[in-house]
Parts: C-alpha cells; sequence; structure tokens
C-alpha cells in the first residue's frame, strides 16, 4: 500500500494540524468526546454531509490538544478508489507497520464511509477484540449498518448527527443577537425554516446549486447506483412526492396508482429513502396489530431539502417536521380518531400538537383535552419551541 495515502489522509503526522473553514458543533463534540473511553465501536450515521466527516476530525483535533501522539491517532475514508482491492484489516496493517506500532499499542481509528467495504462488520470486531483500538466509523446507509448485525452486539453504539439545530444555525451564519433584540429572533428562525439546517448550504450562504448536488449526489449514490435501479426518473418522481407530503399521511395505494407500481414496490422504494435518512417515518399511536396497518406519517430529514422541492409554503408542516426533529430520539407517534389527528404522542406520554401561529379547530381542541397523556404540550410558535427545547424532560 502506498505510504504516501496514508500521509496524505493523515496531515498530523507531519507537523501541527489545524482545521480550516471549519466551525464547531459543541454539543456534538461533547458528546462524542464522552465516548473516547468508551471500549464499543462507535458509528457515525446519517445524511451524506452533513458532517460526519468534519466531527471525527474535530475529535482527531480533541486527543491531539489531549497530547495523544499524533502517530496513534489514524485517519482513512474506506471510499478511496485507490484502495478499493484492500480489507479493513489490510489497512490497518498497514499504518500500524509504517508508524511500527504493535497491535498492544492503542491506537485511535477513524474510518469514514466504512459501508463501502464488505464484511465490515465482522472486520471490525476483529479489530476490535484481537487489537488495542477505539474505532469511530462512519456510513450514510442505515439499511448497511443494520447488516451482520449480530456480529457487534455488546460492542457497538450508534450516533445519529443531524442536520444543525436552530441555536448551530445562528453560529454557523456567525449571528449574535443580544437581548434587547430578541425580537429579531423571528425573522432569523423565518429563515431557519427556509433553509434548514446542512452545515456546507448553510456556510455556502444558502447556494442553490450546492444543495441541488447534494441531493443528486445522495439519491444517485445511496439508492440508484447501490439497489442498482434502472429507472432513476421514477426515483426522483417518488422523492418529489415524499418532500410534497413532508408532515403529513402517506398513503402506499396512493404512491403506487401515481408512479404506475405496485404497493409492495412503493414500500421498498420508500424504506431505500428511510435507509440513506432522508426521510422519517412515525407511526400511529394504536395497538400493535393496529398500527401495522395504519398509514405513516413522513418527515423531511431537512427542511432545506424538503423546501427546495416544494418551495417554501404550507409554514405549518415546515413547523411541525422542525418539532419532530426535535422530539425524534422519543419514539413518538401520531394520535388520529374519528377523523381527528393531533400531531405527536411520546414514549413517555407527553402529547404535542404543533400549530404555527393557528389555534385547534373544536374536534382537535376536544380530542386534545380528552386523549390520556403524562403531560400536555401546544407549540404554536417560535417562543413556545425554544421554551420546549430548553425545558428538561
Amino acid at each position: 500500500m502506498d505510504s504516501q495515502l496514508l500521509y496524505q489522509f493523515n496531515p498530523w503526522w507531519e507537523g501541527e494540524y489545524q482545521l480550516e473553514n471549519v466551525l464547531p458543533r459543541p454539543g456534538l463534540q461533547q458528546h462524542l468526546e464522552g465516548l473516547l473511553d468508551n471500549c464499543a465501536v462507535i458509528f457515525l450515521t446519517g445524511l451524506r454531509r452533513v458532517g460526519k466527516t468534519t466531527l471525527m476530525k474535530l475529535l482527531i483535533q480533541h486527543l491531539l490538544q489531549k497530547s495523544i501522539a499524533p502517530a496513534h491517532i489514524f485517519y482513512f475514508s474506506m471510499d478511496d478508489y485507490q484502495t478499493k482491492d484492500l480489507n479493513i484489516l489490510e489497512i490497518i496493517t498497514a499504518y500500524r507497520q509504517l508508524q511500527r506500532l504493535s497491535i498492544d499499542i492503542k491506537v485511535y481509528l477513524f474510518l469514514d464511509e466504512i459501508s463501502y467495504k464488505e464484511d465490515f462488520r465482522l472486520q471490525l470486531k476483529n479489530l476490535h477484540d484481537r487489537e488495542r483500538v477505539k474505532i469511530f466509523a462512519s456510513s450514510s446507509s442505515a439499511s448497511v449498518l443494520q447488516d451482520q448485525r449480530g456480529l457487534l452486539t455488546g460492542r457497538e453504539r450508534c450516533v445519529e448527527i443531524t442536520p444543525l439545530t436552530f441555536d448551530e444555525y445562528l453560529a454557523f451564519k456567525n449571528i449574535q443577537v443580544k437581548q434587547r433584540d430578541k425580537a429579531l429572533l423571528i425573522s432569523y428562525f423565518e429563515d431557519y425554516l427556509q433553509h434548514g439546517g446542512m452545515p456546507e448550504y448553510i456556510l455556502h450562504n444558502n447556494d442553490r446549486e450546492y444543495l441541488i448536488a447534494l441531493v443528486d449526489d445522495i439519491i444517485y449514490k445511496d439508492i440508484i447506483a447501490y439497489h442498482k435501479i434502472k429507472n432513476s426518473n421514477l426515483i426522483k418522481d417518488y422523492f418529489i412526492l415524499l418532500m410534497e407530503r413532508s408532515g403529513k399521511q402517506l398513503s402506499m395505494n396512493k404512491i403506487a396508482n401515481i408512479l404506475n407500481i405496485s404497493t409492495d414496490t412503493a414500500r421498498r422504494y420508500l424504506q431505500m429513502f428511510v435507509d440513506c435518512y432522508l426521510v422519517y417515518l412515525v407511526d400511529r399511536h394504536e395497538k400493535t396489530n393496529e398500527n401495522l396497518l395504519s398509514p405513516k406519517k413522513i418527515y423531511a430529514a431537512d427542511l432545506g431539502i424538503r423546501n427546495l422541492i416544494t418551495g417554501f409554503r404550507d409554514k405549518g408542516a415546515v413547523f411541525e417536521t422542525l418539532v419532530f426533529m426535535a422530539i425524534k430520539n422519543k419514539d413518538p407517534k401520531y394520535v388520529y380518531k374519528e377523523g381527528v389527528e393531533l400531531d405527536f404522542i411520546t414514549q413517555d406520554q407527553i402529547l404535542i400538537e404543533v400549530k404555527y401561529g393557528k389555534e385547534l379547530n373544536i374536534k382537535q381542541l376536544a380530542l386534545f383535552e380528552s386523549y390520556p397523556a403524562k403531560q400536555k404540550i401546544m407549540i404554536k410558535g417560535y417562543e413556545d419551541f425554544a421554551k420546549f427545547i430548553k425545558t428538561p424532560k
């Protein structure tokens, strides 16, 4: 293996290392730094270009600042064409040989786009069990990570990297609002609802062409090419339909009829969009057997991507999507009774209704008041949302 390539990926081996044009994400960084002493393999998942590689580089910078020897830190992108015929173990062996590090010396491995290598779980298991390593690995595909999951049972943790929060968006835009100007936050919040939180898109001053190229890249690489789908136009049309339905119930029969495909094919393609983190699905709050038969609600992973396709309209659905992202880790479900829908009830029994500057109608209010829940919250705008996300749950 060419040692020059290893040096190109690991510039800190040859001198001071300083990340350029990279903004921190303190909350995520602190969480990941807390996992450095955990023995598990840490998988970073999420959309392409959502910031997984940047967070790895920030972790590397943190380790260097903590006086970890530069040679004991190794980064490699597994999608590099020059090493397509090498497996993970061969790459790590070449690294240890180059730096003359025995398997008894602890090293920190940052392996980007790990799913490009076959049998990656088996190879990571062998590394984890046989050598002194701390492994961070990334993937943009949930389905690939699920394959062979049993091989690393008890040895792995997944951390999903999501688009920027509103606070992170303000930091990336270098926007600081003084206490006396708090009213300005509402206009910045509207900008955030429109542009979303893909980091490079925000840093590129909302360059529409960047976001178009990003969406095309995700759809082509993670769906069309990966699943060897011949009709690329069908997948693109399906994606447009999903973005238009964001925040609403999704009928597989209607999707199938519009696209002239079977419902089974519609379900299979939908799972592909879920697996590459472009959309999320929410079940109805029902008994298990009824839950499986009920239509799901769909939410776009990023507001900017959704608005790129649909235009910045239906702000209620956009705002509801934002609230969903804030509670996604609480396994929210939607409520539907006798033709009346409420937005979310979480696994810890918090009932949440989202109305962007609107009020509930009579039937919704009656269901909201009568539905059993430990806590009930109404979120009508920025101030309600800000208070909600900062309140300990």
